[in-house]
């Protein structure tokens, strides 16, 4: 396995691949995405326990929408149990994957916890449902110092993280192994992730003026308000979907893997 380096436009065609592979199969995409959060909602209800053991199985989950993703390029339907692929591929890599999910909820929790010192939870509340918006907690300078302590934090956790839980899974790497390359790979592709990033933000921004555009010219302004949340849902299944893509081309496998027409 060798890092690949790709120009910055690529990118751009990791967003237009996510979204052309789930438009093949957005039925079995999107059905997977929503048991994804399904899965990650129940489980941070566990008391106590819940938010760590969810971000334990996050990596683990991530990987089996990688995993959909490649069967859809292969013209394949994915089915619901491809989503627990991580967790049924024997000992040793169920061991790996908790591992490295347990390394990801360490961090997370840091990250969290660091944030709290800063401004004494209000971020933290705010972040995981604990508490609704106010103008005045998101206008506090308490709120906005834990808000980008949290950004900065976890943001290179983030990169860590983004290709390991493949790299463990298809390359059998060791969890700290892998997230040594993954971050290396991001660092090496940074104007492709760059330009990924922002694709996905104009993105984002273009279906949010275009629903409330829409909204105003049927005179119904309450339809943004309707329209936004599965909208935003749909996106965030497209977005997990071009993550496989991220991956595929930021390492040169010595098995290749099925390639859709970047055209």
């Amino acid at each position: 396995m060798k890092l690949k380096l790709v120009p910055a436009r690529t990118g751009a065609v990791w967003v237009k691949l996510g979204m052309q592979t789930f438009l093949k199969q957005p039925l079995a995409l999107a059905g997977l995405f929503f048991m994804f959060m399904a899965v990650m909602s129940v489980t941070t209800m566990v008391p106590v326990v819940g938010l760590p053991l969810a971000m334990t199985l996050l990596p683990a989950a991530t990987l089996g929408l990688m995993a959909a993703t490649r069967e859809a390029t292969q013209g394949k339907f994915p089915m619901p149990l491809i989503l627990f692929t991580a967790l049924r591929a024997g000992p040793a890599k169920l061991r790996a994957m908790l591992t490295l999910g347990a390394l990801y909820a360490g961090g997370f929790m840091l990250a969290m916890g660091v944030s709290y010192l800063v401004d004494g939870g209000g971020f933290a509340r705010l972040y995981l449902g604990g508490s609704a918006p106010t103008a005045e907690l998101l206008q506090s300078p308490g709120f906005q110092s834990a808000m980008w302590t949290f950004i900065g934090l976890h943001l290179p956790l983030s990169l860590m993280f983004w290709h390991a839980p493949a790299l463990v899974f298809w390359h059998d790497l060791p969890p700290l192994k892998s997230m040594f390359f993954s971050i290396v790979a991001c660092f090496r592709n940074f104007w492709a992730f760059t330009v990924f990033g922002l694709a996905w933000m104009a993105t984002i921004v273009v279906a949010v003026l275009t629903l409330g555009t829409l909204g105003s010219v049927l005179g119904n302004p309450a339809m943004l308000g309707v329209m936004l949340f599965p909208a935003l849902m749909l996106l965030a299944s497209m977005f997990f979907t071009s993550l496989y893509f991220t991956y595929r081309d930021s390492f040169e496998l010595e098995t290749p893997l099925p390639a859709p027409d970047a055209a």
